[in-house]
């Protein structure tokens, strides 16, 4: 793992995010440090039975790879996808709260104006403006207050997408991570194709992508997309990969480019976690977004002597798979990194578990029951098992 952890670090990059959380360590943590999110006062309001959520987060790497798939193949239209990934990272760390409705966000966007004309631009503005009208027709309402463009070319080597975004509730309606033994853990599938969605989602979500596209991509882009990559980073850690941007894998019958698997949007699940929420709320125990960290991003809520126990985690999509092959990366690490097809762990009482399980599958997402959680003694952990014959148990310890 050291070894991975030194490339990653070689590349600009860090799944755990050390120095941040350094850097941040004495910040307030809100009202209930437990919380997915932080949780503020009622500023806006003044009301003391109202708490106010504000969130900001970006597509992150992911839109360099944009940029060389939109360069390789004219299609404009993967920036819309990049619009929803930097939407999403926002909107479902909230819904983790509770949150998911009457939601004001406001996007920023830094280009490199001579490498990023107006034609993306406009289809960031457009993939924002279409998911919300998306959710509008679930039922979900996010008001879009604007935002910024910016021509930052002297610190922009492409293009930035970032999204900040605000919602206001009752107190009495968060979910505040409370996660005991017992507990049993529902995991909401990252791919396939959800009755919300126009097409196969490979389940890559925003995460490990300055490791995905460097692992995966042929090296004859280092020197095609130089713009791509810090000019910092060594040669020998940028694109090592045995995949060109248009070669294809068959999925369900149809043939999918590498670069549209490794470009998937990021999943929303608030269309499935409002409806339930609302019929389940005393049933939740905790709300976990797979994100940085990924299946040890759980270690964050817990206290100790509790062991997130997962035994049943299912097998990871097509495209992860095809990362470890790319980068020879251990399964303790790619769990780390990668959501490996769970990227929603819903904790719950264990009675209201099949059919909390059943209302998420009628979105077409698959939700599966990998695990439960179980009273230890130490430092609260995770362990899965993989089924995998030379790594059969992973284990991360807070």
């Amino acid at each position: 793992m050291a070894q991975e952890a030194d490339k990653y670090n070689q590349r600009g990059a860090s799944a755990s995010k050390e120095e941040v959380h350094h850097a941040i360590r004495h910040l307030d943590k809100g009202l209930y440090p437990h919380a997915f999110c932080k949780i503020l006062p009622d500023t806006a309001g003044g009301d003391p039975e109202y708490c106010n959520i504000m969130h900001a987060d970006t597509a992150g790497t992911k839109t360099s790879l944009a940029y060389m798939y939109w360069k390789e193949t004219g299609d404009v239209s993967v920036w819309k996808g990049i619009a929803q990934d930097a939407l999403v990272m926002n909107l479902d760390d909230m819904a983790c709260c509770g949150c998911f409705d009457n939601i004001l966000i406001s996007n920023t966007i830094a280009r490199n104006k001579h490498l990023i004309p107006g034609e993306v631009i406009e289809a960031l503005i457009m993939g924002t403006v279409e998911f919300v009208e998306s959710m509008e027709e679930r039922g979900i309402s996010i008001r879009h207050a604007g935002g910024e463009t910016a021509d930052t070319g002297d610190i922009v080597r492409t293009v930035d997408m970032g999204i900040t975004a605000f919602g206001r509730l009752k107190r009495d309606d968060l979910i505040i991570n409370q996660i005991r033994p017992g507990a049993v853990i529902i995991g909401l599938a990252s791919d396939g194709q959800a009755s919300y969605e126009n097409e196969y989602n490979s389940g890559i979500g925003s995460n490990g992508l300055t490791s995905a596209r460097h692992d995966m991509l042929d090296h004859s882009y280092a020197k095609k997309f130089p713009e791509s990559f810090s000019p910092q980073t060594d040669l020998k850690y940028v694109y090592n990969g045995p995949w060109k941007l248009t070669d294809t894998v068959t999925i369900n019958d149809e043939e999918i480019a590498i670069g549209k698997l490794l470009l998937s949007p990021t999943r929303t699940y608030l269309p499935i976690l409002m409806p339930v929420v609302r019929e389940y709320r005393s049933d939740i125990q905790g709300i976990i977004h797979c994100t940085g960290g990924a299946f040890s991003k759980v270690l964050k809520f817990v206290g100790k002597d509790m062991t997130i126990h997962i035994d049943k985690a299912p097998q990871p999509p097509l495209l992860f798979n095809l990362i470890q092959e790319a980068s020879k990366t251990n399964l303790a690490e790619m769990y780390k990194v990668f959501n490996m097809g769970i990227r929603m762990m819903l904790f719950v009482n264990k009675d209201s578990a099949e059919a909390i399980r059943d209302l998420a599958s009628a979105f077409g997402v698959k939700a599966h029951i990998i695990g439960e959680v179980k009273k230890s003694t130490g430092p609260a952990k995770v362990e899965i098992q993989t089924g995998v014959a030379d790594e059969p148990l992973v284990t991360y310890s807070a």
